[in-house]
């Protein structure tokens, strides 16, 4: 089981939330935490009420930083932290470009990326980057699979409706031979497909309850074993239910759920710092906090 911090992009932390983010990272490694995750939107749209699983917890003009350029960033500063996005709407990019920016992070860090995919939502800005609303899961399908191409043996060659190439070369290469890639997204067929196919774990959407997680992972796993994938099980990352001890949200209160993610299929346990940081004293009290909680868990 490993414990995943989901750095605060997309909202305010201080006066230069961007600047925070690496220090914030590495009182994260020093607190015994497994990794950490940056989420993503490129440009924002006006109508976030769009969101169809809840109330879209942003404004519009929240900062994102771009993660591949912020992990590299954070790369520098640790030596063991697992680099993570969750999740990179990964159509929005070029796949040799993708491909391209992955490999050389995934080398600068000595094998630490794991990318965190997903088809993204949003209308706005999947047509201002070119991809077509309606066309945006084969996109994803596409992209991973050209990328898994060119990590592969070269020269790369790759078919598909709405990526082709031939024989091209792409280096560096990842060094461990490809970064894990984990798919967002409700765990429909078609993203089943996916997962099996051409990922290593799953993302459940944002909401989704302890009882449907536990469901689909168990159906994950058996499909996943039907189709031979070995030994190795999909990861799961869950997001920890806030919890409150005083009337205050407390981190050490909401690891203390871990047991319950982990019978529902948890193997990734994630907690955004954001909810509980906004003040330098909030941030001391967090990096605390979870050191204890993270000696507990197991793995």
């Amino acid at each position: 089981m490993r414990l995943l911090v989901k750095l605060p992009s997309g909202t305010q932390h201080g006066a230069a939330p961007t600047s925070l983010l690496v220090e914030m990272a590495r009182r994260c490694e020093e607190a015994g935490a497994d990794g950490v995750v940056l989420g993503e939107h490129v440009v924002m749209g006006p109508r976030p009420g769009d969101y169809a699983w809840g109330d879209f917890p942003f404004g519009v003009d929240a900062p994102f930083p771009e993660p591949m350029v912020a992990l590299s960033a954070v790369a520098a500063v640790t030596r063991r932290l697992v680099l993570t996005t969750g999740v990179l709407v990964a159509a929005l990019r070029p796949a040799p470009l993708l491909a391209k920016q992955a490999a050389t992070l995934d080398e600068l860090s000595g094998g630490r990326l794991e990318l965190g995919v997903g088809t993204g939502w949003q209308r706005e800005e999947l047509e201002a980057l070119g991809v077509p609303f309606d066309k945006r899961g084969p996109a994803l399908t596409d992209t991973i699979g050209a990328c898994r191409a060119l990590w592969g043996e070269q020269p790369a060659r790759f078919q598909s409706p709405t990526v082709s190439f031939d024989e091209l070369w792409c280096e560096p290469r990842p060094p461990l031979g490809r970064p894990p890639v984990h798919f967002a997204g409700t765990l429909n067929e078609r993203n089943l497909r996916r997962v099996v196919e051409l990922g290593d774990g799953w993302i459940p959407i944002m909401g989704a309850t302890d009882e449907s997680v536990a469901s689909d992972a168990a159906r994950l796993r058996a499909t996943w074993d039907d189709a031979g994938r070995g030994p190795e099980p999909p990861r799961i990352r869950v997001a920890l239910p806030l919890r409150r001890v005083d009337g205050r949200l407390s981190p050490r209160a909401t690891l203390a759920g871990w047991e319950a993610a982990a019978v529902g299929g948890g193997t990734d346990l994630t907690i955004p710092m954001a909810a509980f940081v906004r003040t330098e004293a909030d941030l001391d009290r967090f990096v605390e906090e979870l050191g204890e909680a993270r000696a507990s868990l197991p793995g």
